[in-house]
């Protein structure tokens, strides 16, 4: 399987960077291909400009400043998101590359009216998101599950219908000890080598 593997955080000695390294090595290992996307790494632009906003709606205008990660994406089977979750998302790194790579026409049908947007991303079949969070399970579930529900239900519903999802979230991420993590890291491990 074509694997694309988008991956932000910051800082490189991170335990999301480690969280990276045990993915890849697993779905290489599983026998996938991997394209990593590190957005910071390759220095992507989070920003919507303003030229881009008013070609939003424009069919290959909007393409064109994100070409380069479209053709990732439709040549993906699976899209995995590797990242920390901030004040219950995605960080604004990651929310760029949604806003700015999802645009209408090439990543999905804009909605009629009293119709949905309809699919254009069908070649996914698997969407993944892999996290760390610093709130507790508890909490997290309180407030809804913001960026859970914006990846995986939110852009789940431009792939492959049937398309299968999986969360992974490391809870208390700062208070989690060296096992805890070990463990975590498993876990990653052990879910994508199982990924068909």
């Amino acid at each position: 399987m074509r694997v694309l593997l988008v991956y932000c955080h910051p800082v490189p000695e991170s335990f999301n960077a480690a969280v990276r390294d045990r993915a890849v090595g697993a779905l290489e290992a599983a026998g996938h291909s991997v394209d990593l996307l590190d957005l910071y790494a390759e220095g992507f632009d989070p920003v919507l400009s303003a030229d881009e906003r008013r070609a939003y709606h424009e069919p290959g205008v909007n393409e064109a400043p994100v070409a380069a990660h479209l053709a990732r994406l439709k040549a993906c089977e699976a899209l995995i998101f590797v990242y920390p979750t901030w004040w219950y998302g995605p960080p604004a790194m990651l929310k760029g590359w949604v806003e700015r790579v999802f645009v209408p026409h090439a990543t999905f049908g804009m909605p009629e009216k009293g119709k949905p947007i309809s699919r254009l991303l069908t070649n996914i079949r698997v969407l993944g998101a892999i996290s760390t969070l610093g709130a507790p399970r508890w909490w997290w579930w309180f407030m809804g599950m913001p960026g859970r529900r914006m990846l995986l239900t939110g852009l789940g519903v431009l792939f492959a219908p049937r398309c299968e999802t999986f969360w992974m979230g490391l809870h208390e991420m700062d208070s989690a000890s060296r096992e805890e993590r070990e463990r975590y890291l498993d876990r990653v491990s052990a879910r994508l080598k199982r990924l068909r």
